[in-house]
């Protein structure tokens, strides 16, 4: 049971030492680090000077004070009381180079201190008042002290040496350890804190976690709602924003499936029908005949449709080689006009053409055809009344070029424009399809993908496409394009 515990135990820490958390963490308890060792290091620095300077002037106060009231005898120096402390070391040097020392130091080390006095005070013979103050290591229980040279008389050898600790109450010690345990103590503080600062950031990113490991292709709805308003905020709003789009990518997949086995599942069942009707038993050559003639309508349905099911697979996977070139826009129109015009004499309708200026874009001009044609086509298809015609016209202004196709139709009702472009879409829903005995399908029973195909050919174009219809009177639909500038 404890072996199979270590392993977890090894994977969460190694999950922290890795975690962003900690990272944080630890780069700020770098940065603090430093600036506490830069902090300390400036107040010891100004502590040192500020007890020095202290301790220089308690000796040039006591120095004045000998100054007066030092005495030579026979018997050694003579001061007076409450002047010196115990600590306090005098060494004076006489002209004939005569020794005395009084205070807590052994003559031989009188005598050593003497020479580095005399060597001192010649290597700084322009000391402001002829002193010369300098440090010497520890004369005394844990102190360092710190002399103060000054000549007897000016122009003679004789130097007075005062000495007195540098610190005797031991303010380095204090100074260092305040300095080590308040380091110390803000740092610790600051890690704690640190820790649960950066806890509480990371929450929207373990949120956002859970959220990501919880969501699947079912499952779609499930949203953050987070009301921040800082980075981590605009990221979960962004989370949010990526879930709602998959959700009506993957509700778009499976209407798309959902419609194109709908539109699938009619023209299988009209065929099995007449297939089954005509193996039923011996029939005329008529019977025979319009049998496959509807099964040939039907097959000529499924073809376009998985043609243009194809066709829109490969615009959404980015397949579609697009080669742009120069093209004229009324050569495309042209074009789309003798293609087109059996279509049109076979169902009663005049397409014409109207004012045709030379327009150029940058395009492909096989895709450009196929969109034209498949507007075209909706205009031969749902135009009515006694003046059944499809115009197409282009032009060209303000950098922009335009072809223009307009139906007489029976028009689209404000509410059904919207939807257009929508795969599938139809505005008549319970239209049925009639397959006629010839094979030609006579009533308008496109299968909802044209318009989509005609948006997708526009924007990869960099084009837009408009459409302005009134009902019983006709619809006409504005495919717009960037101009070439001609030299």
């Amino acid at each position: 049971m404890r072996s199979a515990k270590l392993p977890a135990i090894g994977k969460r820490i190694n999950f922290f030492l890795h975690s962003i958390r900690f990272r944080l963490v630890l780069w700020f308890a770098v940065i603090l680090v430093i600036v506490l060792a830069a902090f300390s290091g400036f107040i010891y620095y100004n502590q040192s000077r500020d007890i020095q300077g202290e301790s220089e002037y308690q000796l040039e106060r006591k120095l004045a004070a000998l100054d007066v009231t030092l005495t030579f005898t026979p018997n050694g120096i003579l001061v007076p009381q409450g002047i010196l402390q115990d600590t306090d070391v005098l060494i004076v040097v006489a002209p004939d180079g005569t020794i005395a020392s009084k205070g807590p130091i052994p003559a031989q080390d009188a005598s050593i201190l003497a020479q580095q006095a005399l060597q001192e005070h010649n290597d700084h013979p322009n000391s402001p008042d002829r002193y010369v103050t300098w440090t010497q290591g520890s004369h005394g229980p844990k102190a360092d002290y710190l002399f103060v040279t000054v000549p007897i008389e000016p122009g003679h050898s004789g130097l007075v040496i005062l000495g007195s600790p540098l610190d005797p109450n031991d303010r380095y010690g204090k100074l260092v350890f305040t300095l080590l345990a308040g380091s110390l103590l803000t740092l610790f503080i600051a890690l704690v804190g640190g820790f649960w600062l950066a806890d509480r950031a990371m929450h929207p990113v373990h949120a956002i976690t859970q959220a990501a490991r919880t969501i699947g292709e079912t499952d779609l709805s499930r949203r953050l709602n987070m009301k921040g308003k800082d980075e981590l905020g605009e990221l979960a709003n962004t989370f949010d924003g990526m879930v709602a789009r998959l959700q009506a990518a993957f509700e778009r997949q499976r209407q798309f499936v959902a419609d194109a086995s709908h539109e699938l599942r009619t023209p299988l069942t009209i065929v099995n029908l007449e297939t089954s009707r005509a193996l039923a038993s011996r029939r005329s050559a008529d019977d025979y005949q319009h049998a496959l003639s509807i099964i040939r309508s039907e097959n000529d349905f499924m073809t376009t449709l998985v043609n243009d099911l194809l066709t829109l697979a490969r615009m959404d996977a980015g397949q579609t080689a697009i080669e742009k070139a120069t093209v004229d826009l009324s050569d495309v129109a042209v074009e789309t006009v003798e293609r087109l015009t059996p279509l049109s004499s076979r169902n009663g309708v005049r397409l014409e053409t109207g004012d045709l200026p030379e327009v150029h874009i940058l395009g492909d001009r096989q895709y450009l055809v196929q969109m034209l044609s498949n507007l075209v086509e909706n205009g031969i298809k749902y135009t009515s009344g006694n003046d059944k015609h499809v115009c197409i016209e282009t032009g060209g202004e303000n950098g922009t070029a335009w072809i223009r196709v307009s139906d007489s139709g029976p028009g689209i009702p404000p509410e059904h424009i919207p939807h257009l472009f929508d795969r599938f879409y139809r505005i008549d829903k319970s239209r049925a399809r009639t397959p006629q005995g010839d094979g030609l399908s006579e009533a308008p029973n496109g299968n909802g993908l044209g318009l989509s195909i005609v948006q997708w050919i526009a924007h990869v174009h960099g084009g837009e496409v408009h459409v302005e219809s009134t009902v019983g009177v006709g619809t006409t639909f504005e495919a717009r394009f960037k101009a070439l500038m001609q030299k």
